[in-house]
């Protein structure tokens, strides 16, 4: 469903200029289409797509409305209008007064053309509004310098939510969902986490208690528990925010939340699953702040850094990233590509969902309920003259299939799958009913990856290894003679964990012409990865002891994700 201000705009321009111009009407149902579906202001795709300029589009929206664009630049705003309204009202309705003449107040919206948002604000106030235009990145700038966020913690909010009392009803309650302390609560743990870096953040109900935890370097971490009464108030509120079905509880349901955090945008990604103690929900935290996509700050070792560069750079083949869920294997895919990025080739990706958007990349979200599946975009895709194809993941014969054909065509393809290794792959793509002489032919190497935690820098504490963390891992005291371990001790930097970011492990299997042979014979996988090590593949737990020897992660982490 169209957003009401981005309808508006549309509508507006619409209604202005595409009366007797039938190519303009058409566009911008395209981008009604596009702000639909990628959830994108409608600004922001009018200007994407080169029909107006954005002060055009601002002029457009003054004249409409008989209003002028405000400019932050001219002039400071006085204390006396700044304090007509209080913080939670400014940034609840995205607000900034700018001139009081007694009767109206002039303020700059962050939605000028939401008029039911307006209505809401005038009743509270109680005073005629006339609404400005402003620019929508300079009004979220001064938005924080003239109402600057209340950091409230998760436990200052909870103790407040303490003493609200909730009835719980068989039907989520849309005006309990849209209570200030609910609204106020659900902020409060969606800033924290993107403060915190997190990952995911999951809302679980069971009977007697609701837990919030966040994912953290890979980890959970619990919060500050709220209320049991206040599970399904806080559902709603996500729900209602994610634009989902809040009165349809018993089917999952997926949705997205695009929010501005210290100006910058990020992206949530929502999934509701029905449960028998009502809707575990869990958001997706995707902040491009937060992942820096460049090979080199993926923590590879050099010399497989070296070699998977040579990879990537060759005209024709199949590189695949495997691993299993949440081991970095679209990072490492996208830092790749972002590597390869130039003027020069044309690249595509099939993605599902497209987590990040990368400038002169075209890429494609699947969505399978309308038809629009790997096998459907990898087919479409070679008709589009790529020069490098990402196919987000290879489910089924078919796809690989064409992600093979397309190899064998003069692409590169790059992809993943869920293997434990990089030997097992050969196997795993047997097993889905391909060739073993395609195999052969179109691979170019494979990369088997972890993501372990590394040691907080500030609080890392050096010790001589024990006999038992010898024995997990298999190692002799003279093969660790003069090396220490480190582990963390905790501190306020790392939140008492004792580790600080992530790195990659990797074992990067490059097929040369003797492991072709062996592919093409059907070699079982152990015997290739004993192959591809006398190669000079490093695997995964000698990555991992690599990390240790080096100071960089600890025991419990190799062990347990090796």
């Amino acid at each position: 469903m169209l957003d009401i201000e981005n309808s508006a705009l549309i509508d507006l321009i619409r209604n202005e200029r595409a009366a007797d111009n039938a190519t303009l009407a058409k566009h911008l149902d395209e981008v009604a289409e596009e702000c639909e579906s990628s959830g994108k202001s409608a600004l922001e795709v009018i200007v994407n797509f080169g029909l107006f300029s954005r002060q055009e589009v601002l002029e457009m929206m003054a004249a409409s409305l008989a209003t002028y664009i405000w400019n932050p630049k001219a002039k400071d705003l006085p204390r006396e209008i700044i304090k007509l309204l209080d913080v939670d009202t400014a940034r609840t309705y995205g607000v900034i007064p700018l001139e009081d003449d007694g009767d109206t107040l002039q303020m700059a919206m962050r939605r000028p053309l939401d008029f039911q948002s307006q209505e809401s604000l005038r009743f509270i106030i109680g005073r005629n509004i006339m609404p400005v235009i402003c620019d929508p990145d300079q009004f979220e700038s001064e938005l924080d310098r003239y109402y600057p966020e209340k950091e409230d913690t998760v436990d200052d909010i909870v103790a407040e939510l303490g003493e609200m009392e909730v009835e719980e009803d068989d039907v989520a309650d849309e005006d309990k969902a849209n209570e200030m302390p609910i609204v106020k609560f659900v902020d409060v743990i969606i800033h924290q986490a993107i403060k915190d870096k997190a990952s995911d953040i999951h809302f679980e109900p069971f009977e007697k208690n609701f837990r919030i935890r966040y994912r953290v370097d890979g980890a959970l971490y619990e919060m500050p528990e709220p209320p049991r009464s206040l599970a399904t108030p806080v559902i709603s509120r996500i729900k209602i925010i994610s634009g989902l079905n809040i009165s349809e509880r018993r089917r999952p349901q997926d949705g997205r939340i695009q929010l501005k955090y210290n100006g910058r945008p990020v992206d949530l990604r929502v999934s509701c699953l029905p449960t028998s103690h009502g809707e575990s929900v869990v958001l997706r935290v995707l902040d491009r702040t937060v992942v820096n996509l460049e090979l080199d700050s993926l923590g590879i070792g050099t010399d497989v850094l070296e070699k998977l560069r040579e990879i990537i750079h060759l005209p024709n083949g199949i590189l695949l990233v495997t691993g299993p869920t949440g081991s970095g294997k679209t990072t490492t895919l996208y830092s790749a590509l972002s590597e390869i990025n130039v003027i020069e080739d044309k690249i595509l990706t099939a993605e599902d969902p497209v987590e990040y958007d990368i400038e002169g990349l075209i890429q494609c979200p699947i969505n399978d309920a309308v038809g629009m599946t790997f096998q459907k975009a990898l087919r479409a895709f070679l008709r589009q003259d790529p020069d490098r194809i990402l196919v987000g993941e290879i489910r089924d014969f078919e796809t690989a299939q064409i992600a093979i054909e397309a190899s064998l065509t003069g692409h590169f393809v790059f992809s993943t799958l869920h293997t434990n290794d990089a030997a097992s792959t050969i196997t795993r793509l047997m097993d889905m009913g391909v060739e073993p002489f395609l195999i052969a032919s179109s691979l170019a190497g494979v990369l088997g990856q972890r993501l372990i935690r590394r040691v907080c820098p500030q609080c890392k504490t050096f010790y001589t290894p024990t006999d038992e963390d010898l024995d997990r891992l298999n190692l002799e005291r003279a093969q660790v003679e003069g090396k220490q371990f480190c582990y963390g001790r905790g501190c306020e930097l790392c939140s008492n964990t004792g580790y600080k970011g992530r790195k990659a492990l990797t074992e990067l299997m490059i097929i040369n012409d003797t492991l072709r042979d062996m592919i093409a014979d059907s070699t079982p996988a152990n015997i290739l990865g004993a192959k591809a090590c006398e190669f000079g593949m490093r695997t995964l737990r000698e990555d991992g002891l690599l990390a240790i020897f080096n100071g960089e992660t600890t025991v419990d982490e190799v062990v347990r994700y090796t």
